[in-house]
């Protein structure tokens, strides 16, 4: 018969074996190389993208929550889109904004932020050293204040302007066929705010437009352009959830997104 010492060293053996097995089972596990989740579609075989959506304040009778979450919703659609909201504008003074490749403006500022100038130069280096800007609707209006937004916008919100055609429904006229975000797609009607109100000299690509029944005028509603080794693209669409339901302009959506990228 075993000593108590002898068989208490072979329970200690015992037992350490059984927890080197789980430790060398667990590695397996964890290291097995499981298959990818399928991403049928187009860009399936791209490397994923990081959208960053930055809002939290308006003009009252913009639903920011609501319309961020169509958004959203809109571009998780896009195999290998990762989109996040970020409900506070003073984020983009972060240098977190540089782990995204693309940044949404989705709101309208009244008086500027806290830390205006980091976010300024924030902005303007992320899209000079090649990240994609979005801004939809009223982000025309954000950062009246700063002289240089237009640059980055294209087109801002002209107070001196008239401000919209009366909330309706109106065409959206595709008038360039060969850009990598509308190509092949066709006019598409929409209810929305026709922005009448934008202004500016910078040069811009203009990808779709819609006619005023209040002074027959054409204006642009889906533009682009290149600051930098970045792109920009602007949509002066999305008054409301309504005003996303429209499937082409989801899909012009996320176009822009993977366009933006550089994954067009």
């Amino acid at each position: 018969m075993a000593s108590p010492s002898k068989r208490l060293f072979a329970f200690r053996r015992a037992t350490l074996g059984r927890k080197v097995a789980l430790v060398v089972t667990a590695l397996l596990i964890f290291s097995y190389p499981f298959p990818a989740a399928s991403q049928e579609g187009k860009g399936a075989d791209k490397p994923g993208i990081r959208v960053l959506i930055v809002t939290g304040q308006d003009y009252q009778g913009h639903d920011w929550r609501a319309t961020s979450r169509a958004l959203r919703e809109i571009l998780a659609q896009e195999p290998g889109v990762d989109a996040r909201i970020v409900e506070d504008i003073e984020f983009l003074a972060s240098e977190a904004i540089f782990d995204y490749s693309v940044v949404v403006i989705h709101f309208k500022n009244y008086g500027p932020p806290r830390r205006e100038k980091a976010i300024y130069e924030n902005l303007q280096k992320f899209v000079e050293q090649g990240g994609g800007l979005l801004l939809t609707h009223f982000a025309c209006g954000a950062f009246e204040e700063w002289p240089g937004f237009v640059r980055l916008a294209g087109r801002v919100w002209d107070k001196n302007k008239r401000p919209h055609d009366p909330h309706g429904r109106f065409i959206v006229r595709i008038v360039d066929q060969a850009h990598p975000i509308t190509r092949g797609l066709k006019d598409f009607e929409t209810v929305d705010e026709l922005y009448t109100c934008l202004g500016g000299e910078e040069a811009i690509t203009v990808l779709a437009i819609a006619r005023s029944v209040v002074d027959g005028q054409n204006y642009p509603m889906i533009f682009v352009r290149e600051v930098g080794r970045g792109r920009v693209v602007h949509s002066a669409l999305g008054h409301d959830p309504v005003a996303y339901q429209a499937e082409v302009y989801q899909q012009i959506l996320r176009r822009a997104v993977r366009w933006l990228a550089r994954q067009d």
